[in-house]
């Protein structure tokens, strides 16, 4: 069962953090639609926090009824992990933390992090002890995320999910994909299964490919595995968290929404964007607009809405602007048949892993606890 902390989920289901998707508004729709889950804000730099970069301050929004107030944090640098968490619990800003093992971007893991991480196990277990000490104090329960491994050739979840089921970590979540195949072709749900049985007193959780309610349902049933975390699957969709709430408590799944239902939430999202970015001053709306022009494309994925009203809401600048083409599209309009399952978000791959010169070339790498420079660090920041 997936309980962090005193916290005991709806359902085993966690919303995976995505970079610019899953902040405060993008939380309070999925909260609407499947209340009680949990709910995981946008990754953030261990490094970048210690120092209190303004930038990452902000991404640290949450709203007073949110809880838990759960976020993930970056960081390859064993004192800053632990600095960092110790910083999040001292001021009682987090109730959980997730540790990215799993950030396959070119930027990070060239540096050495994200999911390069656990293809060094002795930085690994640094890092993870780290976290768990530091996090302690504070009552706050701290999971971890990882994907199969760089490549083929270097697969490490087994020893990753070993490594932090005996260090303190109260669940674990694998992407079933490496770093080389990035978001490209099928998610690998055996390797799901084979984690499961070989992490046995923590909960594991599989990622990958929950497009439908059902999706995840037949992951369970096939690996074991405790619960899902979605990622890909909810971008222009947040009404999944009430389907997988209703199945997975034996319900059907429900019926597909209506255009017109989704046009009420976009123009939801939109405003709650706007108010996130009330601190632009003058700005604020256009740079919220800017934010949800993404979103507007992936809300509107599997409907038949024509390309030239896609234009224009690829170009929607302003409340106003959306409220008027809203108001143009035909609220009966139905998901065409598969629209559901039409893959949103990254869809590329396999790419080249990007990694540190002579990051895997001696064999002492196996004990190699070095880090990244504290300023290639903050320079992935923005500041």
């Amino acid at each position: 069962m997936l309980q962090l902390g005193a916290f005991t989920p709806a359902a085993p289901v966690v919303l995976a953090p995505m970079a610019g998707v899953t902040n405060a508004p993008f939380r309070a729709l999925c909260r609407r639609f499947g209340p009680g889950l949990v709910y995981v804000n946008e990754m953030v730099m261990a490094a970048a926090l210690v120092h209190g970069n303004a930038k990452t301050q902000r991404l640290i929004t949450f709203d007073p009824d949110e809880h838990p107030r759960s976020l993930q944090l970056y960081g390859s640098d064993p004192e800053m992990v632990g600095r960092a968490v110790d910083r999040l619990g001292a001021d009682g800003i987090v109730d959980h933390v997730d540790l990215n093992f799993g950030c396959p971007a070119a930027k990070v893991t060239r540096k050495g992090g994200g999911a390069a991480v656990p293809a060094r196990p002795a930085l690994l277990r640094a890092v993870v002890q780290s976290a768990v000490r530091a996090a302690e104090p504070y009552g706050v329960p701290v999971t971890a995320k990882f994907r199969l491994g760089l490549h083929d050739r270097l697969l490490t979840h087994l020893r990753a999910g070993a490594i932090c089921e005996g260090e303190g970590i109260v669940a674990i979540a694998l992407h079933a994909r490496t770093v080389e195949q990035h978001y490209a072709g099928d998610a690998r749900w055996a390797a799901i299964g084979e984690l499961k049985s070989h992490v046995t007193s923590i909960p594991v959780l599989g990622n990958g490919d929950i497009w439908e309610a059902t999706d995840a349902v037949a992951m369970m049933r096939a690996t074991g595995c405790d619960g899902v975390v979605v990622g890909r699957g909810c971008l222009g969709r947040p009404w999944l968290f009430a389907d997988l709430l209703a199945v997975l408590g034996g319900a059907p799944p429900p019926p597909s929404r209506s255009l017109g239902v989704v046009a009420d939430v976009m123009a939801d999202h939109a405003r709650r964007l706007v108010a996130l970015h009330a601190p632009d001053g003058a700005r604020a709306e256009g740079n919220a607009m800017r934010g949800f022009r993404k979103h507007a494309s992936w809300y509107l994925t599997g409907y038949p809405v024509g390309s030239e009203a896609r234009r224009r809401f690829a170009q929607v600048s302003s409340v106003a602007e959306l409220d008027d083409l809203l108001a143009m599209l035909d609220p009966e309009l139905a998901v065409v048949p598969g629209g559901e399952r039409i893959r949103r978000g990254h869809t590329n791959g396999p790419i080249r892993v990007a990694l540190p010169a002579g990051f895997l070339a001696d064999p002492a790498w196996q004990d190699d606890v070095t880090v990244p420079d504290d300023a290639d660090v903050m320079a992935l920041s923005g500041g």
